[in-house]
């Protein structure tokens, strides 16, 4: 197959960025099913220093966000800023009052202040985000796609969404909480100075040993949980390349396979997960230790104060322990706003990053009078990639496009004709790369050579201008999300008819299509033009979107045309008039064609050969052909069909254009079905959890011995402090000893009740977290499981999309964590400390108690369920409408190369804008109310303070109540009240783990195939069709009404036809994606549907049109479909796929690692593992879905022997387009037919059919290359 240096970097030919291939692992992987990778301690280290590395954020990356702020945002921000800070001294003010029992004081200032706060920085904060987030995708399509290659796969899309998220919860959420408790530390402490210096520095202690203590603790933590992402990182990659290529890893029986490589990341998540449990215990135990040791060492030492005379009162020790107690408790609020600042300012590096970099010079000649249209000349060029610069594309190529002629290029796969697509279209330039080391730049290959248009350089041309003058069309076109009228109207970008009215611009577009033979099945859709084709045209067959991206190449009537393997995706019949439709807009315009079938480029005026990066041969088709042991020649020799004499093509076009607008139709009203699955509220959803995990229970129990413990902190807390309080009125001031005696004893009941409080608080947060690991990663594998064993009808439900499964793979199974790790214990620990709180004070004073239940406990209860309805519905209106705009702005990056070819950058970006401003719009009238709701639950309490103040005086003046009794009653509902609100708080947190927990319950339970009849055939099986019926679910239009076909035990079978008359329905059928609705499919004169799945699979093999490969090694891909495999095995199928030379030529050979989706290999080589991993399997039925149509001529006449060889002894059924594929084929079955479904038309040996001079005799006609 030749060398590495043979092979091209796919960036072009396949409209993704090539990467350079990763280092393999330092050994091979295990054969077989163990053959996953496996992580290691390094690795893991290792990923986490690249990504401190990368992360290089600074509080300077954080102060520019607000540079991009307009100068009524600033005073907005002055303005929350402001409010933050009023309503972070309201807290230590209360203080005072406490302190001095003075019962006259209003929270409605603070809730005021903290309204505004709320509000202003919201507000402030989505504009924010959205400015980055606009400035980012303008950088990005700034830049060069060269600089875009070199960036991770997904990382632009990620960061455009997540990262700008992570930025915009920094300021919306944080920055005003992050001021508002610093003004109430530095307030706190203020106050508690001015009172007692001494106590308060003594006091103070208990803080530096908190800040030593998480100085310890959370960098450790930090670290672990980066360990954790990195795993659910990697688990999450799995997903999303499963479920993408769903049906690849069904046919190849891989589902327990990749289900073992998820788990095995997963576990690992787990592992690390549970790691973190005594980090968690160690952080929370002794800071609550802390906190209640603090008390004991203010009383005894304020006693001590007191009788030596530096304290006046028990008011000032109340001031002091309350300001000090504030300052510590505000140190843990402050902690999660500034890790918020910290995560805010690393994603807005990643933004400044791509926003900083040096962008492409886009300036240059655009006049049309000086740019008059002329040859376009390579002129020795030498080029190499610059993501695999060691590797050279381009070895000296000349060659000339002349003005007004069509030229074609061919040649083998990796030869470098798409790469002269990208250096024409200026994705790439002939500089060397700016920035590479010396060392680098001696083994790279020198760039070298010049490409002109007439006298001037493409470099010397305005970029916009030079790309508008070309139409392009390549192997696999990208069709935005939209409709099919707008992905036309985008080729008008540019023009002339930009700016025209929508009925010119209709009409412009009407024309293309007809000009591509798209109108023929638009017109029959119940839309038309204004049909919606899904997410990357999915709603449209891959010949339909061809046709679509033709139209679009060619309604600005381009000077310039380029199609790139244009009609590889097309059927016969439609190859044929799409290409009569090329040839005639190619008129008069400069035009080139790369073609792997030469059927199509028989007209070229000149045809260029290209091997290795250089022109072998050039001339006309006639000329080439002449010399026998010439390049040309050969492939087209591979390429011939034996035909006999010629006769025009007619067949019955509107029965197969019927056929297409059934099939578009049928994409587009997604198959539906009633959801029978009963939501279960949050307490039978927890039930089900819990009892499907009785071994985890122990951590449970645990829990909430725990959590008891940490709830009886504070009714005892109230009772203790009331008996120190009474200490100064139990005994005379001049009984010093007295005094001293009984405030040791009260201290040291502190020092008990912190020890109790601390190994509570440090048991619940170790089992807690334990018992939310393990159950979560126990249901993120099974919630995995579940998905890739559901039907495949399932994910073609438009609710299942790719990106909407992995998201909830992703996020629910981290909603169970989040609710039922230590965010449970503590509401837990609130509602004992609730019910405890209430029966203290009842006991001690039903009066007070009863007033001050009555008005804090309801309006309490009442703010907190508004503010969490508020928060759900602002949360989910924030979510959905960036997820839109996020959406929209990761498909036109995933597009780049479309979106660059059509000069649509400023359109996109402005489109974006708009899309930006809307939902600015709709959040700003939401959080109006939200902020609001916030802000009066925020207030609540200081509210109910003043009036249990207020009429705790009365009754104390009364003589009613004592000091003792007020306290009690005071510090227990006041304390009570607020752990009901902290429990209230958690209301979102329920709400979306509840609903999490319904679809993880509703989506893991499925079967696995296991049951039915075991099956075994050895030399191949009979496959009949029986009277076999199939219609799609929401269409009355049957693709098969009665279709009848015997395929012969070990017969190579073909399937022809044109688009959508049901070849690949067959194929899918027989793998059992669906089941018939009438009729039956017999293998061996079994019924399939009683058969075991599982079993049944295991003698299939099936190669699809787009090959699908994986995150890992080459080895590993091949072994995707079987247990195990010999050395032998595998390389005996990887040289009948005419790949195992290349691979060894591989500097890591078959440990090679291939990138995502094996982007690091061109179609071509990626088609040959797949062939590889299909013959491995040693099938008894070989199903070929267009399995070579990625592959040059040679290449395929060299693979298409081997299936043949392959092919003895099985049963082989074939899909193809280029019939000189099948014509060995024992039996052909040619397909078509109208409304009433897909028949059988002819079948016979290829000679035979020929001989019937009937439609495949047409179809051969239109592929000969002999004529």
């Amino acid at each position: 197959m030749g060398s590495s240096q043979d092979l091209e970097t796919p960036a072009v030919e396949k409209g993704t960025p090539a990467v350079v291939p990763a280092v393999a692992p330092p050994a091979a992987p295990a054969v077989g099913q163990d053959a996953v990778i496996q992580a290691t301690e390094l690795e893991v280290e290792s990923a986490l220093e690249k990504d401190e590395e990368h992360t290089n954020a600074s509080f300077s990356h954080f102060i520019r966000i607000f540079s991009y702020g307009k100068p009524w945002d600033f005073v907005f921000l002055a303005v929350g800023a402001a409010a933050a800070m009023g309503a972070g001294i309201t807290l230590p003010l209360m203080n005072i009052v406490f302190g001095n029992l003075i019962s006259d004081f209003s929270g409605a200032a603070g809730m005021g202040a903290s309204s505004m706060n709320e509000y202003f920085f919201r507000f402030v904060g989505t504009r924010l985000s959205a400015a980055i987030r606009l400035e980012y995708l303008r950088a990005l399509f700034r830049q060069s796609i060269s600089e875009l290659d070199k960036l991770p796969s997904g990382s632009a899309a990620q960061t455009i969404t997540g990262g700008a998220n992570t930025l915009q919860i920094g300021i919306t959420d944080k920055l005003g909480i992050l001021l508002q408790f610093s003004t109430m530390i530095i307030a706190a402490f203020i106050v508690a100075f001015k009172y007692s210096w001494q106590l308060t520095l003594a006091t103070s202690s208990v803080l530096l040993g908190i800040i030593v203590l998480f100085c310890f603790i959370i960098p450790v933590w930090m670290k672990s949980q980066k360990a954790v992402d990195y795993a659910n990182g990697k688990a999450t990659s799995i997903a999303s390349e499963t479920i993408g290529a769903v049906r690849m890893v069904v046919a190849c029986g891989a589902e327990g396979r990749v289900a073992k490589k998820h788990n095995y990341w997963v576990e690992e998540a787990r592992r690390r997960g549970l790691r973190q449990s005594p980090l968690l215990g160690a952080q929370l135990g002794p800071t609550f230790l802390c906190i209640f040791a603090d008390y004991a060492l203010t009383f005894w030492f304020g006693v001590k104060l007191y009788n030596d005379g530096h304290i006046d009162s028990v008011g000032t020790i109340l001031i002091v322990l309350m300001s000090v107690l504030i300052s510590v408790m505000s140190l843990g609020s402050v902690i999660n706003p500034l890790q918020a600042c910290a995560k805010s300012a690393a994603a807005a590096a990643e933004f400044f990053a791509i926003i900083d970099k040096p962008t492409l010079s886009r300036d240059g000649l655009s006049d049309p009078d000086v740019l008059t249209p002329a040859d376009i000349k390579f002129e020795n060029v030498t080029f190499a990639y610059p993501t695999r610069p060691h590797v050279k594309v381009l070895d000296g190529f000349n060659a000339v496009f002349e003005k007004g002629k069509l030229t074609a290029i061919v040649g083998p796969s990796g030869s470098g004709k798409s790469t002269i697509v990208g250096l024409i279209e200026r994705w790439y330039n002939l500089k060397p790369e700016v920035g590479a080391e010396e060392s680098e730049k001696s083994e790279n290959v020198q760039l070298a050579g010049a490409i002109k248009m007439g006298d001037h350089a493409l470099d010397d041309m305005n970029l916009k201008y030079w790309r508008s003058q070309i139409g392009l069309v390549q192997q696999e076109p990208f069709i935005f999300n939209d409709s099919i009228f707008a992905n036309v109207a985008y080729g008008l970008v540019g023009t002339e008819w930009e700016d025209a009215e929508e009925s010119v611009k209709r009409a412009r577009v009407k024309e293309a299509c007809e000009e591509s033979f798209a109108d023929e099945y638009i017109t029959r859709l119940p839309l038309g033009y204004d049909t919606e084709v899904g997410e990357s045209g999915m709603k449209l067959s891959g010949g339909q979107r061809q046709r679509l991206a033709i139209a679009r190449a060619i309604v600005k009537r381009p000077q310039i045309l380029i199609f790139d393997e244009a009609t590889s995706s097309i059927d016969v019949r439609g190859e044929r008039i799409v290409q009569a439709a090329l040839d005639r807009v190619a008129k008069d315009r400069t035009t080139i064609t790369i073609a792997h079938r030469l059927s199509t480029i028989k007209k070229a005026d000149k045809i260029i050969v290209v091997a290795k990066g250089k022109v072998v041969e050039q001339g006309s088709h006639e000329e080439l052909v002449k010399y026998e042991d010439g390049v040309y020649h050969s492939l087209v020799r591979a390429q011939q069909i034996i035909m006999g004499s010629t006769k025009e093509w007619e067949i019955e076009e509107e029965s197969t254009a019927s056929v297409e607008a059934t099939e578009v139709s049928e994409k587009i009203a997604v198959e539906t079905k009633v959801d029978t699955y009963v939501q279960k509220d949050v307490f039978r959803s927890f039930g089900v959890l819990l009892f499907e995990n009785k071994k985890h229970l122990p951590w449970l129990y645990l829990t909430i011995l725990g959590s008891l413990g940490g709830g009886a902190a504070v009714p005892v807390t109230a009772f203790l402090m009331a008996n120190v309080i009474a200490v100064f009125s139990d005994y005379r001031p001049d009984d010093v000893q007295g005094m001293s005696d009984a405030s040791t004893i009260w201290a040291l009941a502190f020092v008990y009740l912190a020890i109790g409080v601390g190994l509570s608080y440090f048991i619940m947060a170790w089992c807690a977290n334990s018992l939310s690991v393990n159950i979560a990663n126990t249901y993120r594998q099974e919630y995995f499981e579940g998905v890739v064993h559901k039907p495949i009808k399932f994910f073609d439900q438009e609710d299942n999309s790719t990106g909407t499964l992995v998201s909830r793979l992703s996020s629910d199974p981290t909603q169970l964590q989040e609710l039922m790790g230590t965010n449970m214990g503590f509401v837990y620990i609130a509602i004992s400390s609730l019910t405890a709180c209430v029966i203290l004070s009842l006991a001690f004073g039903w009066k007070l108690a009863l007033v001050a239940l009555v008005a804090a406990l309801p309006l309490t209860f009442t703010a907190g369920f508004y503010r969490v309805r508020y928060e759900i519905q602002f949360e989910k209106l924030n979510a959905d409408v960036f997820a839109e705009s996020s959406k929209f702005a990761s498909e036109a990056f995933g597009a780049v190369r479309t979106v660059a070819s059509l000069t649509l950058e400023d359109k996109i970006c402005q489109r974006y804008d708009n899309l930006l401003n809307d939902h600015l719009y709709q959040s700003r009238m939401k959080s109006r109310y939200s902020t609001l709701v916030f802000a009066l639950s925020d207030s609540i309490n200081m509210l109910c303070m003043a009036l249990t103040f207020w009429y705790g005086g009365r009754l104390q003046v009364s003589g009613e109540y004592d000091i003792k009794q007020f306290i009690i009653i005071y510090t227990a509902v006041i304390q009570g009240a607020e752990a009901a609100g902290q429990w209230m708080s958690f209301g979102p947190n329920v709400a979306q783990a509840t609903a999490a927990a319904n679809r993880i319950l509703k989506l893991r339970d499925v079967g696995t195939g296991d049951s039915g009849k075991s099956f075994d055939a050895e030399g191949g099986v009979e496959i009949q069709f029986k009277d076999v019926q199939y219609t799609y679910a929401t269409r009355d239009l049957p693709i098969f009404e009665s279709l009848n076909l015997t395929i012969k035990k070990g017969q190579f079978a073909a399937l022809v036809g044109p688009s959508g008359c049901g070849k690949s329905t067959i194929i899918s059928l027989l793998e059992q994606f669906y089941r018939v609705q009438g009729g039956s499919i017999l293998i061996d004169g079994q019924d399939v549907t009683e058969l075991n799945v599982k079993e049944y699979r295991k003698m299939m093999s099936l190669v699809a049109q787009e090959a699908t490969l994986f995150q890992g090694t080459i080895k590993e891909n091949i072994l995707l479909g079987v247990e195990s495999a010999t050395d032998e095995e595998i390389f005996k199928a990887c040289r009948q796929a005419e790949i195992h030379d290349f691979i060894e030529s591989l500097p890591d050979g078959y440990g090679t690692d291939i990138g995502s989706k094996g982007v690091a290999l061109s179609g071509g080589q990626k088609q040959r593992i797949s062939i590889a991993r299909a013959l491995v399997r040693n099938p008894q039925v070989l199903l070929l879905d267009e399995a070579t149509s990625s592959l040059d001529s040679e290449s395929e006449k060299l693979i298409q022997a081997s299936f043949e060889k392959a092919g003895e002894g099985r049963t082989m059924v074939v899909v193809a387009h280029r019939l000189a594929t099948v014509q060995n084929a024992d039996v052909i079955f040619v397909l078509g037919g109208g409304a009433g479904g897909a028949r059988v038309l002819e079948k016979g040996t290829h000679a035979e059919l020929l001989g019937k001079k009937g439609v495949y005799y047409q179809m051969c006609q239109s592929q000969a290359l002999d004529r």
